[in-house]
């Protein structure tokens, strides 16, 4: 059996009252947020950076105040596998995807609709788009949009 982690990020565009999430289709086929490994010496923040960078092209700006943690198994080759991902929130500064081969599309959906398509991480969508109600106004001084 091993161990791995991983980081993520459930990234969200927003515009004026607007706020859609960022899916992407992996290889297998399902839907999710962009996540990888973190590599040697890196902290879960840089891995997201990285990865996001990497399979999206999108700079992105992470709420460190919200992040979660997911535990799920798998078999791979035989092999038991033991993966923990850390997904924090974070704000694209556009919607201009330069897809990564690891992926065989994206889209950006509204929440309700990323709630339909998504393939494993509803919980954690939910928990996403119930803390940007409770946490950010539309107007103001916790505007999201300001950068």
């Amino acid at each position: 059996m091993r161990k791995e982690t991983s980081a993520g990020a459930i990234v969200f565009f927003q515009k004026d009252k607007i706020r859609e999430y960022l899916l992407l289709n992996y290889l297998n086929g399902h839907w999710d947020f962009p996540k990888g490994h973190i590599e040697l010496r890196e902290k879960p923040l840089e891995t997201v950076k990285r990865e996001v960078k990497e399979e999206t092209g999108l700079k992105i700006k992470i709420i460190k105040e919200f992040s979660k943690t997911i535990t799920y198994h798998f078999k791979d080759k035989g092999e038991y596998v033991i993966k923990e991902v850390i997904f924090f929130l974070a704000q694209a500064k556009s919607k201009k995807v330069n897809l990564s081969q690891e992926h065989r599309g994206y889209v950006w959906l509204p929440y309700r609709e990323a709630l339909k398509l998504i393939t494993f991480n509803k919980k954690l969508l939910i928990e996403a788009e119930n803390y940007l109600r409770k946490n950010f106004s539309f107007y103001g001084q916790n505007s999201l949009e300001a950068y």
